[in-house]
């Protein structure tokens, strides 16, 4: 593309009027308000060459690449990069429920009590919580690029070391290649918002954010839905073990091709901001930026603590669903595994489908107070009518319920994300998005466990019940959340906040753009 790195002069079509540039600065980070003549207040002297200094007596940035903030456009490569990421937190989400979605078959193989084939899963929750706060530090530290390359370098890892656990007794080394699995995923599961706000403009944040979740449902929904097909209920033990040796090898393939494209596609920003907001926050960075301030400061955030714990409610109950989903479907359905699997894959998929709406939504409508208490509420009654249908006898009926449940419960998840990073505006979008996941691993660790216990001793009907009350305590503290949308007000700041594509913004960069009287 000819010309795609315009120079001021070029971009503008006019020099810049010193006195702008000097006694306002905000006005001369846009270019579209710098080169009005009514900005400097003399129409006339301003239009006149003679009046304007020249180019050479501007000043220029010190810092090398920093003119790079006054032009607002987004990136092509912005796709492939939210395609990639969601690609490898597909395969990372496919390992946390590979075990759990035929847990009775991996029971049977490697010796072991449903408890310790439920800890597979709930390993990822444990592992998340140390691991939040140094993993949050590295990105600051060191950018998306090196965390993704760690994240996707450790989940290829964990992958092959599971192939070395392809017999009965070696169910510790199923657990070492499950934890390394988990400590990547503390490199995934928080960068959905980030990578949305670095990439893309202020009107594709929520649909990119959706994206990036999208791939780590879908690897759920896949881990429901494969596990059974490949690995049947066999009683051979050499056999059950090629079967599952099949699973591991496929794959520890595809995490090894998506390593391969993350260090070759993976970059750590754009060249130029996508958003004013994300100007913005480039301008405000500081290398000397208390990292335990910013703690602080988010935990003083009323509104945001709050959204802490009601995602931490309804994630915490979407683990428990996900993780005994085997267990409560073959208590009333003998010998279905495969359907408990397809259950399984009807709450993620529609799920998805849920967040990809909300996340269009948002983007057109701003809303985001009132479309997470609506889905918050519509969770709550999802999960009711699942637990009064879950045994009636009709698996058609399970199948029905459950979708509306995944809907709701996990559409909610790039809800909550977004909120979080327009209640906490210009503070780290891994900040905010990691102590979520920390809320919700905590909250899923303590659904899981007292929700089985339930379940063993009482049946599957008390345990649903038990989740229940927890959701309806999440949608009542959802109703005191205040909407301060404070990136919405950072992006309405300049009067031009469309965004164009590259090829828009280097056909229309040599033409000066006028401002309204209503702007000024």
């Amino acid at each position: 593309m000819v010309n795609e790195e315009p120079s001021l002069e070029e971009r503008d079509g006019t020099p810049e009027p010193e006195s702008a540039l000097q006694t306002d600065p905000s006005i001369s980070a846009h270019p579209s308000v710098s080169i009005h003549p009514s900005v400097s207040g003399h129409p006339s002297s301003s239009a006149h060459p003679s009046t304007v200094a020249q180019p050479s007596g501007l000043a220029h940035p010190s810092v090398p690449g920093t003119e790079d903030l006054s032009v607002i456009k987004v990136s092509k490569r912005r796709w492939a990069v939210v395609l990639l990421f969601s690609c490898y937190s597909m395969c990372n989400a496919f390992q946390w429920i590979q075990y759990g979605s035929i847990n009775n078959i991996f029971m049977n193989f490697y010796g072991v009590s449903a408890f310790a084939i439920d800890w597979l899963s709930m390993c990822y929750m444990l592992t998340y919580i140390p691991l939040l706060l140094p993993v949050a530090w590295l990105l600051e530290k060191f950018g998306l690029r090196t965390i993704a390359l760690t994240g996707s370098a450790l989940n290829c890892l964990g992958a092959w070391v599971k192939l070395g656990s392809l017999k009965p007794h070696l169910f510790p080394v199923t657990i070492l290649g499950q934890v390394i699995c988990s400590v990547a995923q503390v490199f995934i599961l928080g960068m959905p918002s980030r990578i949305a706000s670095v990439w893309f403009g202020a009107n594709e944040v929520s649909t990119a954010c959706s994206i990036a979740v999208f791939g780590n449902q879908l690897g759920i929904a896949i881990g429901f839905l494969v596990p059974p097909v490949l690995v049947p209920n066999v009683k051979d033990q050499d056999e059950l073990a090629y079967h599952i040796s099949i699973m591991f090898y496929i794959i520890g393939g595809v995490a090894t091709l998506l390593f391969i494209l993350v260090i070759f596609v993976f970059k750590e920003k754009p060249k130029h901001p996508p958003s004013r907001a994300q100007s913005l926050s480039y301008a405000l960075a500081s290398p000397d930026a208390s990292y335990l301030s910013s703690i602080v400061r988010l935990f003083k955030n009323l509104n945001f603590v709050l959204l802490v714990i009601t995602y931490g409610l309804n994630t915490g109950a979407f683990y428990a669903v996900s993780t005994l989903l085997n267990r409560m479907v073959i208590l009333h359905y003998p010998g279905e595994e495969v359907n408990a699997g397809r259950i399984g894959l009807t709450i993620v998929i529609s799920g998805m489908l849920g967040a990809m709406i909300s996340g269009i939504w948002l983007d057109r409508s701003k809303t985001y107070k009132q479309t997470t208490l609506v889905v918050y509420i519509m969770t709550l009654v999802g999960m009711v009518v699942y637990t009064l249908t879950l045994s009636l006898g009709h698996l058609w009926v399970v199948f029905i319920t459950a979708g509306m449940l995944g809907f709701f419960m996990t559409g909610y998840l790039p809800l909550g994300f977004e909120f979080a990073v327009e209640l906490t505006y210009p503070e780290s979008e891994g900040m905010s998005s990691g102590l979520l996941n920390v809320a919700a691993q905590v909250f899923g660790i303590i659904f899981t466990v007292s929700q089985g216990q339930i379940i063993d001793n009482y049946g599957t009907m008390p345990g649903n019940i038990f989740l229940c009350v927890f959701l309806t305590l999440g949608a009542g503290l959802t109703a005191f959340i205040k909407a301060d949308l404070r990136r919405q007000k950072a992006n309405k700041e300049t009067p031009e906040n469309k965004l164009q594509e590259e090829e828009e913004e280097s056909n229309t960069s040599r033409a000066p753009t006028a401002i309204s009287e209503e702007h000024l």
